[in-house]
């Protein structure tokens, strides 16, 4: 009997389906959420949705989300000019959902009192660029209750899209490029456990003819 070799990396976290939508329904109801969570989910909710949808349907770092500027989103071509690490730019594009759920927020937005030079996409409630560390505490505040059995973060948001991507097209050069990654072993590295998985498979994809 052999003995079965070390996993090299651990599997990664990322929500199912079904919790993809219980996160949503948290953000859009505020079932769950503590009286004082959801005065302040009521006001934000818009955004709310907004930017979590959005990092969940395009697989953009928490740092891409939060520097977006208004010019960045080009609304006929559904796409979004993103800020890579190294300073590198890239487009991304965005689905009907996300563009409808933008477009909701931009209405609120245009409504609040800012700076006329604050071009921030997503603003705070004092008015400023949202930092990571906001986005941080609302994606904890809305998945602790919607998917209280794992540690769900903003880039846990984005191992989502990528796993779902990878799952879709078994094509890892593109999960590649469409995460940003310098490298294609980074990203490898990281969906190793779905490469196991697509091993597995292969193996009962065949049978050989018994006589």
């Amino acid at each position: 009997m052999f003995p079965s070799p070390k996993l090299i990396t651990k599997p990664i976290t990322y929500l199912k389906d079904e919790e993809i939508t219980l996160l949503l329904d948290t953000i859009k109801t505020g079932d769950g959420l503590t009286k004082h969570q959801q005065a302040f989910s009521d006001k934000q909710k818009t955004r709310d949705m907004a930017m979590i949808y959005l990092m969940l349907s395009t697989g953009i770092r928490i740092s891409e989300c939060v520097g977006l500027d208004i010019q960045d989103i080009d609304w006929e071509e559904n796409s979004i000019l993103v800020v890579r690490k190294g300073r590198k730019y890239s487009n991304i594009y965005s689905d009907e959902t996300a563009a409808e759920l933008l477009g909701a927020y931009m209405e609120e937005r245009e409504e609040m009192e800012l700076e006329s030079d604050n071009n921030a996409l997503f603003i705070s409630r004092n008015g400023t660029r949202i930092t990571p560390r906001s986005v941080q505490r609302l994606v904890k505040k809305y998945a602790s209750v919607a998917v209280q059995s794992k540690h769900i973060t903003p880039h846990k948001l984005r191992s989502t899209y990528g796993t779902n991507l990878y799952r879709e097209t078994g094509d890892i050069y593109l999960v590649a490029e469409v995460l940003g990654h310098n490298d294609v072993n980074t990203t490898r590295k990281h969906y190793a456990a779905l490469d196991e998985d697509r091993k597995r498979m292969a193996a009962k994809a065949v049978s050989l003819r018994k006589e």
